[in-house]
């Protein structure tokens, strides 16, 4: 699909901001929504607006049915074995903290937890707090000096027999993409349970949890072109069945008196309340988009662009990149000399183009680099040569600008 014809699908990407035509660069802390999702949502507020599974009437089995289609699409989307195994969150973090939850009577004191040195907080911050209540350990794996995650250390802590191995499939900040498919057949060599965060891998490569074999992997809609507040988390059937509910009520529920409750079976056990609808069907709007896609084209466009982008980077000097190498995906993290990233970020703002800048919510990543915090430029499918040129330009401004 030619990019500018991809790119009038995305309505956002037509506006101005001030003087300038938006130039976003953004699209690793959310992606843009192309309208077809958009009138997703829109026709479900407009004509099936229900709650699911609970009703009689026509615009709840409407609601239902298409709501339960999306959990069908997103099985095929990763390959899950059974539809049971696909849990609507309302995104990674929830998910993480589901599974994190949900695992607390299984760890015992003493118990090791590992954790990528570059995971996002969210694939973090649940961990430790599974251990404060259990008296586990959390240990970080360390990187090695291209940022990538130290395959010989690993090795050696997995001797230690962790009970979790939690690892991002690709780098939040960095857009290293690590070998998961390895290392999960390592751990579970040695009895641990595996917990994939896919939020950045989800939009860019194409996922087979089977062939992965973890246990969970989850992502969020919002990073793949699919609305805010909807995520996925996705388990292998026997380890979500073990796992303590973190909410309870609504559809979860199979029986109640005062005396007890009896939890349903999956995937409901795990979805109380009322769900993210009109997110899981934006979702399924997404996953239909993304399947329209020439993937194997997408790729190869992608990699050709994130390639251009840091050699226009490097070529420009003073300009310190992270983690950057042929196998990164969707990001580039870099820093102007000594410039603080935020008033870099806010000089790029004043002519139309977005960057995130900060510490990208992997502070132990910016402490391992020596850095407080750094810029970065992401790409997704409707990003285009004009877009990278844009940014070097506006970049060589505040560089004429700072130093």
């Amino acid at each position: 699909m030619d990019v500018n014809h991809l790119r009038a699908q995305f309505p956002a990407l037509a506006q101005t901001l001030g003087d300038y035509p938006l130039c976003y660069l953004d699209t690793a802390a959310t992606s843009q929504k192309p309208k077809q999702v958009l009138d997703a949502i829109n026709h479900y507020y407009q004509q099936d607006n229900a709650n699911v599974h609970r009703a009689a009437h026509q615009l709840s089995s409407r609601a239902t049915v298409n709501y339960e289609a999306v959990r069908d699409d997103v099985r095929d989307f990763i390959n899950a074995g059974q539809r049971e195994e696909i849990i609507f969150t309302h995104g990674t973090t929830e998910g993480i903290n589901m599974v994190a939850h949900g695992l607390t009577a299984q760890i015992d004191p003493g118990a090791t937890i590992l954790v990528d040195t570059a995971a996002h907080h969210a694939n973090l911050v649940p961990w430790q707090m599974l251990a404060l209540r259990t008296g586990a350990t959390v240990v970080p794996i360390p990187l090695d000096s291209h940022c990538r995650i130290d395959q010989q250390a690993y090795a050696q802590l997995l001797q230690q027999h962790p009970a979790i191995v939690a690892l991002s499939h690709v780098s939040n900040a960095l857009g290293t993409v690590n070998p998961v498919t390895q290392m999960a057949a390592q751990a579970k060599a040695v009895g641990a349970i595996t917990v994939i965060d896919g939020a950045q891998a989800i939009a860019h490569l194409t996922v087979d949890v089977q062939a992965i074999d973890c246990d969970f992997y989850l992502f969020s809609g919002h990073k793949m072109y699919g609305p805010t507040g909807v995520g996925i988390l996705y388990g292998k059937y026997a380890q979500l069945d073990r796992l303590t509910p973190l909410l309870t009520g609504g559809e979860m529920i199979k029986s109640v008196t005062f005396e007890a409750t009896e939890f349903n079976i999956l995937p409901n056990r795990l979805e109380a309340g009322t769900p993210p609808i009109s997110g899981v069907i934006g979702l399924g709007a997404a996953i239909k988009f993304i399947n329209q896609l020439d993937k194997a084209a997408t790729v190869k466009r992608e990699n050709e662009l994130l390639t251009y982008l840091q050699q226009r980077l490097l070529a420009l000097g003073d300009i310190t990149l992270y983690g950057a190498h042929d196998d990164n995906i969707g990001a580039v993290a870099f820093n102007l000399a000594d410039e603080h990233h935020q008033d870099v970020g806010i000089l790029l703002d004043q002519q139309g183009i977005a960057v995130r800048c900060g510490h990208h919510c992997a502070m132990p990543l910016m402490q391992s680099l020596n850095i407080k915090g750094c810029c970065r430029a992401s790409i997704g499918v409707y990003t285009n040569v004009e877009d990278i040129d844009r940014f070097i330009d506006g970049l060589i401004s505040v560089k004429e600008l700072l130093l």
